[in-house]
């Protein structure tokens, strides 16, 4: 798998319309527009190549979008998902609610919900059982790790009607 930023990104843009493009190159894994840029999670690095050298400065709307390989920090961590964000909450704000459990390596949030990656998978299932349902700026958490479980899972947990796998 590999991940590829999308900058310059139109506001007329949808997760939709970005998934469709990078499909014409591979299998799109994950499509996450945040404000004017985005993540695309493309399986082959092939695909990902070709992506890059078709997709790189290509008019969408009017606006001419930078395609690259993104550059992540740690080449492992757990993704959360969590919903039921603030309007007014922050990446600061949020990143610094689940750095009291362990290292945050990205803090994104889309709209309501977010995507946090931390480092170490036995800090992401602590930060869930500890943050799961409680209130932060006004609402809920809710929150658990992104993905299925494979048969390659260490261990699950269950936590309401999800199963965490890590």
């Amino acid at each position: 798998m590999v991940k590829l930023f999308i900058g310059n990104l139109p506001r007329e843009a949808t997760e939709q319309e970005i998934r469709s493009l990078f499909e014409q190159y591979g299998r799109v894994l994950e499509c996450d527009i945040i404000k004017n840029y985005g993540f695309v999670h493309i399986e082959d690095k092939t695909a990902a190549e070709d992506a890059i050298r078709n997709l790189h400065h290509y008019k969408l709307h009017g606006v001419c979008i930078n395609v690259e390989a993104s550059k992540n920090k740690s080449k492992t961590s757990t993704k959360l998902h969590v919903g039921n964000i603030s309007t007014s909450c922050t990446n600061l704000e949020l990143r610094t609610k689940f750095e009291e459990y362990g290292p945050v390596l990205e803090c994104d949030i889309v709209k309501d919900y977010a995507f946090v990656h931390m480092e170490r998978a036995e800090d992401a299932v602590e930060a869930i059982r500890g943050l799961d349902n409680t209130e932060f700026q006004g609402r809920l958490f809710e929150g658990w790790m992104s993905g299925s479980c494979g048969t390659s899972a260490a261990k699950q947990y269950q936590l309401h009607d999800v199963t965490i796998c890590v």
